[in-house]
């Protein structure tokens, strides 16, 4: 996709700059990029005051409704939970903190696909770093992967050798964060993946390898299949490795397969419990994401929104706003959050969904090396055998003792030593 646009525009484009003589004045490539906006752009971000003081009265003035009925989280986001997040919001927050680590980062605009992406991009402190494209999810961003530059770039000073050294980069999904909003159809994980291989070839790396979980791993597997001779390995840490019996037996009607082991039993309940419980977010925006204004409009609801996305994610993060302090924190998630909201790509992100038409767990068939890591919390922890099946170059699995949906941003630590430990046979 990407490539075809691309070599289509770059000779529009030559033709016209030849004709207006600027190929004159300027080498090809730099005319060629400047005429599109191919070019690599510096990218810092400030919030002003005036966001930041409405944002502060939009959520003071939040009509929160009656309590729920229950004494449990069954009837969704609990108005103890939602009232807590709001005060802290509200009171405590602030956005400053998390904006300047941000702007302390290198950060990068180049329109790609008629789309402008935004990236981070810090490289290793040492020659010959492996670099590695980290895509995030929804309701996840940027945010997510802050954590894991320092320790992949630097692994010296985390536990790590030299030669485990990464250069990162971590685009913004188009629609989310930084990154434009697209406006015409067809910005799909497909879309994105030859985005991402574009990305990867204007930064000069002929040798990388991809890592990604929720829509990340979408992307990812979508990039293996492509299978640019750049791309030698893959990590995904939500993995597509659900059988077609087992998809089909999760349908209305469906029965569970009989002889299934202990771990392939537990996936399946997991899944059969997240399609029967936690689907109705993903539903509504791949149907009717545009409905979806009341959250463009109140950022406590937004924030609500975007922290029931599974039923133990919500729990992690309902937890820290009763005090608890272990993984994420009351700053992570309203980082997080505070970026949609102050983005205003609460809806855009949504579209991802409506734009989707693959299985998310269904086998992909990849072919390259693959590398994968089982958090126990996730929508559904993958057994060795189906994962075994789904990807027949496996370099590498392992089941971890703790940690999510969100791994890379709560078990910092543990997801970066899988990502060496992946990937030391794919460096030589």
């Amino acid at each position: 996709m990407s490539s075809i646009s691309s070599s289509v525009t770059r000779r529009t484009l030559l033709a016209t700059a030849a004709a207006a003589g600027a190929l004159s004045v300027l080498p090809a490539s730099i005319a060629l990029a400047k005429a599109s906006g191919e070019e690599i752009r510096p990218f810092k971000y400030k919030a002003t005051d005036a966001q930041l003081d409405d944002l502060r009265r939009r959520i003071e003035a939040t009509r929160f409704p009656e309590r729920e009925i229950v004494d449990d989280n069954t009837q969704g986001v609990q108005s103890a939970t939602i009232e807590k997040l709001a005060s802290y919001w509200a009171k405590d927050y602030d956005w400053r903190k998390v904006e300047a680590r941000l702007n302390a980062l290198p950060q990068f605009k180049t329109k790609i696909d008629g789309v402008d992406i935004h990236f981070i991009h810090v490289k290793a402190k040492r020659d010959g770093a492996l670099p590695i494209i980290v895509t995030h999810g929804w309701p996840g961003s940027i945010i997510e992967q802050m954590k894991i530059i320092e320790p992949l770039t630097n692994p010296t000073a985390h536990g790590g050798s030299a030669s485990d050294a990464f250069d990162v980069v971590i685009p913004s999904i188009p629609g989310y964060a930084f990154s434009g909003k697209p406006t015409e159809k067809g910005w799909d994980p497909i879309r994105i993946a030859h985005a991402w291989i574009e990305l990867m070839k204007r930064l000069g790396y002929s040798k990388y390898v991809a890592q990604g979980g929720d829509w990340g791993d979408a992307v990812t597997e979508q990039m293996a299949l492509i299978a640019p001779p750049e791309l030698v390995g893959i990590h995904v840490n939500m993995p597509a490795t659900v059988p077609d019996n087992i998809a089909a037996a999760l349908r209305p009607g469906g029965t569970k397969p009989a002889g299934l082991s202990a771990d392939e039993e537990h996936a399946y309940n997991q899944l059969d419990d997240f399609y029967k419980h936690g689907l109705g977010y993903a539903i509504e925006m791949a149907n009717r994401p545009q409905t979806l204004v009341g959250i463009a409009d109140s950022p406590v609801g937004l924030a609500a929104w975007m922290i029931d996305h599974d039923i133990r994610s919500y729990e992690l993060i309902a937890r820290v706003f009763d005090g608890e302090t272990e993984g994420l924190t009351r700053e992570d998630i309203l980082d997080n959050v505070t970026l949609y909201w102050l983005t205003n790509t609460a809806v855009s992100s949504a579209r991802l969904y409506w734009e989707n038409k693959l299985e998310f767990f269904a086998v992909k068939n990849v072919k390259i090396p693959v590398a994968v890591s089982v958090f126990p919390d996730e929508i559904y922890a993958a057994p060795r055998s189906w994962t075994e099946r789904a990807y027949p170059n496996l370099i590498h699995y392992n089941r971890l003792a703790k940690g999510g949906h969100f791994a890379a941003w709560e078990q910092t630590t543990v997801f970066c030593e899988e990502l060496r430990t992946a990937f030391r046979s794919v460096r030589t």
